[in-house]
Parts: C-alpha cells; sequence; structure tokens
C-alpha cells in the first residue's frame, strides 16, 4: 500500500462505500466522522489526499480545510450535498484543491483522487541550476516547496505554490486562464477558469504587500496572468 488516504463525512454508509472501493485499489485508508477527529488524524499522520465533506459535526469542512494548511500542502478535495457556486468556490478559497458535489459516482472520485495524486507525483522540479529563485522580497525553495517573503514563511497551498512557481520561472510571459488550468490543475480537471482567478486573489493576498497593486503576479487585461521580473 504506497497511497493513503483519509475520507471525513459524517454519512457512515458513503464512508464505507468509498473506503471498500479504494482498498480495492490497494489504497491504505483512514476515516473521521466529525472534523475535529479529522484534524487530529491529518496532524497525525500524512496522507496523500484527503476527502473531506462540508458538512460536519464540530468543526465543519471549510474550518478543518483551513487549519490544516496552516501545517500541510495535502491535497484536499471538499464534499458538497450543495450544487451552489459559491459554496465551490468558497471551498476552493479555503485551500481546497477540488471538489465534487454528492450524489456523485464512487468511480468519479475515484478518477478524481487518482488524478491528483497523478499530478503531485510529478511535481518534483526537474532544475540543474539553483534550487531557489530571488525575486525583490521574495525568495521560492523550489526543492522544499517553501516561500519567503521578507525572509518570513508563507505558507502556501500546494496549487498556490504550483502556480507561483509556474509563473516565476516564466517570468513576463502571459498566460491566459484557460492554460493556467490546464497546466497547473491538469488537463482532466472538470473545474473552470473562475478556479485560477481564485487562487491568484489568494496568492497575491498572501505575497502581495498591496494586492490591489502588485508588484509580482500581474494582470493582462483581457488576455491573462504573468509574473513581472
Amino acid at each position: 500500500m504506497d497511497r493513503k488516504v483519509l475520507i471525513v463525512d459524517d454519512e457512515k454508509l458513503i464512508v464505507k462505500g468509498i473506503k471498500y472501493s479504494l482498498e480495492q485499489d490497494s489504497m491504505e485508508v483512514d476515516v473521521a466522522y466529525d472534523g475535529n477527529d479529522a484534524l487530529e488524524k491529518a496532524t497525525a499522520n500524512n496522507y496523500d489526499v484527503i476527502l473531506l465533506d462540508v458538512m460536519l459535526p464540530g468543526l465543519n469542512g471549510f474550518e478543518v480545510c483551513q487549519m490544516i494548511r496552516e501545517f500541510s500542502d495535502v491535497p484536499i478535495i471538499m464534499l458538497t450535498a450543495k450544487g451552489d457556486d459559491m459554496d465551490k468556490i468558497l471551498g476552493l478559497e479555503y485551500g481546497a484543491d477540488d471538489y465534487i458535489t454528492k450524489p456523485f459516482n464512487i468511480l468519479e472520485v475515484k478518477a478524481r483522487i487518482k488524478a491528483i495524486m497523478r499530478r503531485m507525483k510529478g511535481k518534483q522540479p526537474v532544475r540543474d541550476d539553483s534550487k531557489q529563485i530571488v525575486s525583490g522580497d521574495m525568495r521560492i525553495d523550489l526543492d522544499s516547496r517553501r516561500v519567503f517573503i521578507n525572509n518570513k514563511e508563507v505558507n502556501l497551498t500546494a496549487k498556490e505554490f504550483d502556480l507561483l512557481e509556474l509563473l516565476i520561472t516564466n517570468p513576463n510571459k502571459v498566460y491566459n486562464r484557460e492554460k493556467l488550468l490546464n497546466l497547473v490543475w491538469g488537463y482532466d480537471y472538470p473545474g473552470d477558469v473562475r478556479t485560477v482567478d481564485v487562487h491568484v486573489r489568494r496568492l497575491r493576498e498572501k505575497i502581495e504587500s498591496n494586492p490591489s497593486e502588485p508588484k509580482y503576479i500581474h494582470t493582462k487585461w483581457g488576455v491573462g496572468y504573468f509574473f513581472q521580473k
């Protein structure tokens, strides 16, 4: 078993079904039925992906996601019974990497998990030159996937770092939103380009001293985004 998954949902039949299906694919599965237990397990263990329901007893899924992001960039897929777009975007704003709306097909869940694992497996940067990039007050360590502003570490989610790495390693190159979605989230990602806008905004809030007047990640109106060297 080389992949470990945490399933968090208070509906035990759903948990049982997902757990059984993933174990058939030789994945190791832990379960939690409330937000507090989920946070404890995420703190004590290293998971390859977390399936996290929004509506939970105790801490809700958004709160758990936000707290996990304070110490880990593990991929998080939110499970929501609501089809409202704002719920989905809110999940991404709290640091989630993907979302699935209930009711869902177990094959879709497995496909999303495997897609995320494939993307994460290929995220080791291949560079023969410096493993660090410095631009202004920002320093990025590509090996450890850490970002520092004025020598103070900034905690980014996995996707926020992937997005920043792509832009900073291709300075002044403008990427449209569709291209960024494909390169960072993968061509099989089912979300839309609003995901890119949400992550760019969150990234600016973390690395820019004035997000409304960014000095790193700029918008080329009508085209897309670019990192200004």
